[in-house]
């Protein structure tokens, strides 16, 4: 009779901790807070800097303040420096947990050397201030950086230098990701890619390039969070941007981007036109999205 009382105990703490078991890898995870407020300040200290041009004292700066923010919120930083169509490149790569990341999230730091969209001539030869073409998208990845779980899928962060300078003499688009996808040695299952999603009247459509499944699955998250009109569940451009070498190495990667910003490439590309709001919705969709893939 013992015997039997303790093979039934044993059954039944088998069928608890099958339980748990399940729970862990079907029950929804939660998802945490993301700081819009937090965010928007590191768009600020920033465009503080100035524009991040390459090579310059503000360019320099910013790979020291994303570094120590990563740093401090226990993430190792691997610094990639290489080159790419005759220009160096410093990129910044985030990974933790000695994992090589299955998701790697990527936003370009660098800023535009002229603002050539500007409507007055005079200021064509002036730096960019990037504060939504580059600052907001990092801003995002610092963060998630700050509050993804340990124990979410691995997940590596990508901080992408030399994106901004097509149509100048001796530069073009895109040079510090493919630079960076041809030395890479290990293959990410997803490349995200986030530019300019700061403007306050956000109008996200799913960019043409981009694996149209995963973009689904990102944009039905934003549904699910309510965020369905700056998150459009319709197609619109075809953007040269950051994700395309992940695309052609075979990786899948989507570009999250809101072209429709009226300051782009001017030197009206200011803090003060960046919405808390609008950061917030890109990353609570990242961290719900990413709370559904399983470690």
């Amino acid at each position: 009779m013992k015997n039997r009382k303790l093979f039934l105990i044993l059954l039944a703490l088998d069928a608890v901790i099958a339980v748990i078991v399940i729970a862990w890898f079907v029950w929804p995870r939660p998802i945490p807070t993301f700081d819009a407020d937090r965010a928007y300040q590191d768009v600020v200290a920033q465009v503080n800097f100035g524009p991040r041009i390459p090579g310059s004292v503000a360019h320099a700066q910013t790979v020291v303040y994303i570094t120590s923010q990563l740093e401090s919120a226990g993430w190792t930083v691997t610094l990639k420096d290489g080159s790419y169509g005759g220009q160096k490149v410093r990129n910044i790569l985030a990974t933790r947990n000695n994992l090589e990341p299955k998701i790697l999230l990527g936003a370009h730091y660098d800023s535009r050397i002229y603002a050539d969209n500007d409507p007055d001539p005079a200021n064509h030869t002036q730096g960019v201030p990037g504060a939504n073409d580059g600052a907001s998208g990092v801003a995002v990845l610092l963060e998630i950086a700050r509050t993804l779980p340990q124990d979410s899928i691995s997940t590596g962060l990508l901080f992408i230098d030399a994106e901004d300078n097509g149509h100048i003499p001796g530069w073009d688009w895109i040079l510090g990701s493919r630079a960076f996808v041809e030395t890479l040695a290990y293959h990410p299952d997803v490349f995200v890619l986030v530019d300019m999603i700061g403007d306050s009247d956000l109008n996200i459509y799913q960019e043409r390039n981009s694996d149209k499944g995963l973009a689904a699955d990102i944009w039905a998250q934003a549904q699910k969070l309510g965020y369905e009109k700056a998150f459009i569940a319709e197609p619109k451009y075809r953007i040269i941007d950051d994700h395309v070498p992940f695309l052609e190495k075979g990786i899948r990667a989507v570009d999250i981007i809101d072209m429709d910003y009226p300051y782009w490439h001017t030197i009206q590309d200011t803090a003060d036109k960046v919405s808390p709001q609008s950061l917030k919705m890109v990353g609570d969709t990242l961290l719900a999205w990413l709370a559904t893939l399983t470690p």
